[in-house]
């Protein structure tokens, strides 16, 4: 099978499609080929939808999430409960807990994880906004959903200390045995925190 020639617009839109998580090279390549096949149906309308959604979404400045406005809806909604904010590592944790329906308060995403591996110290996170929305005399909690991950224990952990004269509780999400789990196919980690959180 011929590649196509290296530096043609097709070659190009393969290595920006492969830069998407969840994509390689490969996949990115049968991406095109079926884009390419229907032009008319999908090629087009998604090239148009993607310009108009880089024109019109943006960050929210209150929590983060993505939107075409600001605030944001979740923000604006004025049946979320203001004396809880659930911090997060990105938006995609937002619309996870979202789709859930699980919680009604408001969200503050730090736009990733402490990571010193890979340059992601505390001033390229979206904490000092944390820091004072915390600080508002509504809030009574604020909710770590970061992943489980060393660098979402590190972000809890510095969280934690940057909120420590603040007067609010600091809770996390439980960690352990997923809902309809086996012991037998988890991890010691997993089960050891289960243990700990057990009630």
């Amino acid at each position: 099978m011929s590649r196509p020639l290296a530096g043609s617009e097709i070659d190009r839109v393969i290595q920006l499609l492969a830069r998407l998580p969840g994509l390689g090279p490969r996949s990115a390549r049968r991406a095109v080929l079926h884009l390419m096949k229907h032009r008319a149906s999908l090629l087009q309308p998604l090239a148009e939808a993607l310009a108009a959604a880089g024109e019109a979404i943006r960050a929210c400045a209150e929590c983060g999430n993505l939107d075409v406005s600001d605030p944001c809806a979740v923000c604006a909604d004025p049946k979320r409960r203001d004396d809880v904010i659930c911090v997060i590592g990105d938006v995609a944790d937002l619309w996870a807990l979202e789709r859930a329906g699980v919680f009604a308060g408001r969200y503050h995403v730090t736009g990733g994880l402490l990571s010193p591996l890979d340059g992601v110290g505390p001033d390229d996170l979206n904490l000092e906004a944390l820091r004072r929305r915390a600080a508002d005399e509504k809030v009574r909690e604020v909710i770590l959903a970061l992943d489980a991950t060393v660098e979402g224990q590190a972000t809890g952990h510095y969280i934690a200390d940057l909120l420590a004269d603040v007067d609010v509780t600091i809770t996390r999400l439980a960690h352990g045995v997923p809902v309809g789990g086996e012991l037998d196919y988890l991890d010691e980690g997993t089960l050891a925190a289960a243990l700990k959180a057990r009630r």
